[in-house]
């Protein structure tokens, strides 16, 4: 048997899972921690996390797979990760510091600063993005605070990269993170360095480059040992969460969406290298196939649902409960909005950082059936606040995962934007595992990696979209006073 492995470094928990390339069946899956993983916020608008931590977790969803002997047939390894992190490397590649990860939006004073002086037009040419609230620009943060950690810096990487290094010791990086770090030039197809030169950052501070599929590395003597998997394998794929996503189902060509509704959520759709049109608002970033990648984020999605798991359900209650009590509630919550931006600074607003509030909150009629259903139908609306920014979209794909496994979160989304929403029995680990078989050539194409990715159901908009759409419009107006 040719297994896969795949691997999906979140800042909610590391997945794993094991792939039959030859039979298209994903063998055996575990995460690892079972709740949330903890995100440290010693000051508003921070979120670290220890690479260690990373490392312990994907080491210990290993050891819950359930058929641990099939980790000697692993031939290759793919590498899904949260994007936009910030890990700090010394002389002898260990971390120097926790990493500052996606959420943590202290980067953002750096990033408008560049965009200002560096010039809109510039930026937008050269970066298609505003160097916002990015790796770089969380690395700007260090260099001012933490000059002497700074000067101390071999290296700077992406969650995925440091996983890539503990696990073959080679630093790598690829086009692709460069372009999530705000570091890659679409102009010259080059590391960006007038973003660099701005921000102060040494050109030595990156890893060299490897291709997104290929050999990237072989696992070294001493992580086979520890993890139970054969030496000498490759890592031959690596890439952010979304365009991973997106590479799970089978998402890779102009026209087709993506979207993910984990800690973040994401609409992620695919536009020609020569038709997209950058937006401030909306983030553009290489693909996995040197598409481009258009992405509409929300930080505050899953971890807004689990909030209100923790603090307003009863203790111990399912997501699937949690669901069947909010379906009881009528379309729009009875006049309940929920704004659900509670976790950082948003690209579709301007990194302004509303955070997370109710509205019209009626103490004799609302429970919490209304604030179950307001928070998802919140979510669902700030999804398509950018989406419509983004343009139509007649089809919406996703994994059967977090958010989408909710009915009501699937017909309040596909309402509202008025797009079919197709469920498709996958995930990011299992992309990933998909990916490492294509950068070893196991596949002689995409259409025969993706050829057993089973679709299992469809969601289609509402025939009367109109009370989704009025309790849109009076979130919208909250959102936008």
């Amino acid at each position: 048997m040719s297994c896969l492995l795949g691997i999906d470094l979140g800042s909610s928990s590391v997945k794993v899972s094991l792939f039959d390339a030859g039979s298209g069946l994903c063998v055996d899956s575990a995460s690892y921690p079972g709740t949330e993983a903890p995100i440290k916020a010693l000051q508003p608008g921070w979120a670290e996390q220890r690479p260690d931590d990373w490392w312990e977790y994907f080491a210990q969803a290993l050891n819950a797979l359930k058929a641990p002997g099939v980790l000697k047939e692993v031939v290759a390894i793919g590498i899904s990760y949260q994007m936009h992190g910030l890990v700090c490397l010394d002389k002898d590649l260990r971390p120097l510091r926790d990493a500052i990860i996606w959420c943590d939006s202290r980067g953002v004073p750096y990033g408008q600063h560049a965009f200002d002086t560096l010039g809109h037009e510039r930026c937008m040419c050269h970066i298609f993005n505003s160097p916002g609230n990015f790796t770089a620009t969380k690395l700007a943060w260090v260099r001012e605070y933490e000059p002497e950690l700074f000067a101390r810096i071999r290296y700077v990487m992406l969650p995925g990269d440091w996983l890539a290094l503990r696990l073959t010791g080679i630093p790598a990086t690829t086009a692709c993170g460069l372009s999530e770090m705000m570091l890659w030039d679409f102009d010259t197809a080059d590391t960006a360095t007038l973003v660099m030169d701005h921000l102060g950052l040494p050109h030595d501070i990156l890893p060299p480059l490897v291709p997104t599929f290929g050999d990237q590395g072989r696992v070294s003597a001493s992580a086979a040992a520890e993890l139970g998997i054969p030496a000498g394998i490759p890592v031959s794929y690596r890439a952010g969460d979304q365009p991973n996503n997106a590479l799970s189902l089978g998402v890779l060509d102009p026209g087709q969406v993506a979207a993910t509704a984990g800690t973040s959520g994401v609409v992620y759709g695919i536009a020609d290298c020569r038709q997209a049109v950058p937006d401030t608002r909306i983030n553009t970033f290489l693909h996995v196939n040197r598409h481009m990648g258009r992405m509409h984020c929300i930080n505050g999605c899953g971890i807004l649902n689990a909030w209100m798991r923790r603090m307003v359900a009863d203790e111990g209650a399912s997501y699937d409960e949690l669901n069947a009590l909010a379906s009881g509630v009528p379309v729009g919550s009875d006049g309940l909005s929920i704004i659900p931006f509670g976790n950082g600074a948003e690209r579709v607003l301007e990194n302004r950082s509303v955070g997370a509030s109710v509205h019209g909150i009626d103490l004799n009629r609302h429970g919490r059936a209304h604030l179950l259903r307001a928070a998802q139908e919140g979510i669902a609306f700030a999804l398509y606040y950018g989406m419509e920014l983004m343009g139509e979209m007649s089809v919406i794909k996703a994994g059967r995962a977090n958010l989408f496994l909710s009915p009501l979160f699937r017909e309040t989304l596909a309402g509202v934007s008025g797009a079919t929403i197709e469920l498709y029995d996958t995930d990011g680990s299992v992309g990933a595992a998909r990916g490492a078989g294509l950068g070893i050539g196991l596949y002689a194409s995409a259409d025969e990696a993706f050829a057993s990715l089973r679709r299992l159901g469809v969601t289609e908009p509402v025939s009367d979209p109109t009370p989704l759409l009025d309790a849109y419009k009076r979130w919208k107006s909250i959102l936008e006073k």
